[in-house]
């Protein structure tokens, strides 16, 4: 159970991670973009390639989010000047484009070459090796003031609702339906912080490489989401949302909305190499057909549940998929009789049904906010 929890909170990090560059891409700045998986594939390559031929894991990972970065760059420099239509079609053919070229060219596997199609094996990953009981019991104590400052964290976030709902005479004041849903999102948050905290002690005490992988990847994201929510408040994130809602007003005050849209396409493109370097390292061995365009439109529900425009709804929608995800491959089989193949079309359909219900109910997500819908604009 310990390694199940472990495994979970894995993948739920690198996917919210993931959602995190797409909500700063379309929930922050209004880009259509249906090929973010182009991102990670770039970072999850790059990553893989240059460990094996010697370069340390931090240097390869951050080369893998340069690399991404840049290809964000490209992307932008070639549809940014057109209409937003244009983004969305060119982003997803080149997710297909990236994929069926490293699935069909020779990569450099070390000291040979090998064909994408065979997939590369045996990277060097993350704290592969077990350390001595000094340094497990530092990583546990990182663990512990990391779960401390989420859960201080999000008693902050509810608690200024609170505040803001009890005050008048000219104030802000914030719905009670606003608060009932950060209440029940925070209590919903601390307890799986508590239980991968668990999880994680032991892991880590008993030593786990994924154990170890988890915590690096959990102190990434926590920095990724510290930064992001200062940029986002900053004056670069409300010129931002100023572009998402009419980018004729900000072009109106002399700001170049240009650079802007590709500043937030290559940071995007970043996190999200960055997530694929992760992704790779929690699967030990990657084939082209791991980065299938199915996770970009995964992603997308993620942001959509959990509200664009809000990087707590993002990670919010990463937790509920991923929740959703293994709680139904566990009770469905029990309750529907069904074949494998078709068990996995009814779960397809159960969420589906669930978006649209959300659609209808709640447009803007869980956590998002009416008045910053970019969908339909």
């Amino acid at each position: 159970m310990v390694d199940y929890l472990i495994f979970l909170a894995i993948s739920t990090a690198i996917f919210a991670l993931f959602a995190l560059g797409l909500n700063l891409q379309w929930g922050f700045t209004g880009l259509i973009n249906f090929g973010h998986i182009a991102f990670m594939t770039l970072g999850a390559y790059t990553t893989v390639l240059l460990s094996l031929k010697g370069l340390p894991l931090l240097i390869s990972a951050v080369a893998g989010a340069i690399v991404a970065a840049l290809l964000g760059l490209i992307i932008g420099f070639a549809t940014l000047r057109l209409r937003e239509d244009y983004l969305s079609i060119v982003t997803i053919g080149t997710g297909e484009l990236i994929r069926l070229v490293v699935n069909n060219q020779e990569l450099p596997v070390g000291d040979t070459w090998i064909s994408g199609a065979f997939g590369v094996q045996s990277y060097p990953i993350p704290l592969s090796t077990e350390p001595n009981l000094f340094v497990r019991l530092a990583m546990i104590g990182l663990l512990t003031l990391l779960t401390a400052v989420t859960l201080f964290t999000l008693w902050r976030w509810i608690r200024t609702t609170q505040i803001s709902r009890t005050t008048d005479l000219g104030k802000r004041t914030t719905s009670k339906q606003e608060f009932a849903s950060r209440l029940g999102v925070g209590i919903v948050l601390a307890i799986l912080a508590a239980a991968i905290y668990i999880s994680g002690v032991i892991g880590l005490y008993n030593y786990n490489p994924k154990a170890g992988l988890m915590l690096v990847l959990l102190l990434v994201l926590a920095f990724v989401y510290w930064r992001l929510e200062i940029l986002v408040r900053s004056p670069w994130g409300r010129i931002l949302k100023a572009i998402r809602e009419d980018e004729e007003i900000p072009k109106a005050l002399g700001k170049n909305v240009f650079w802007y849209k590709l500043q937030s396409l290559m940071l995007g493109g970043a996190i999200a190499g960055i997530a694929g370097a992760f992704f790779a390292w929690q699967l030990g061995a990657i084939y082209p057909d791991n980065f299938q365009p199915q996770i970009t439109f995964d992603t997308w529900i993620m942001v959509i549940l959990g509200g664009s425009g809000n990087n707590v709804g993002t990670i919010l929608g990463a937790v509920i998929f991923f929740a959703y995800d293994a709680l139904t491959r566990e009770v469905l089989p029990r309750i529907v009789p069904l074949d494998e193949a078709r068990l996995g079309a009814f779960r397809i359909m159960v969420i589906g049904l669930i978006l649209m219900v959300l659609m209808i109910w709640r447009p803007q997500g869980i956590l998002g906010k009416k008045e910053e819908l970019t969908l339909g604009k």
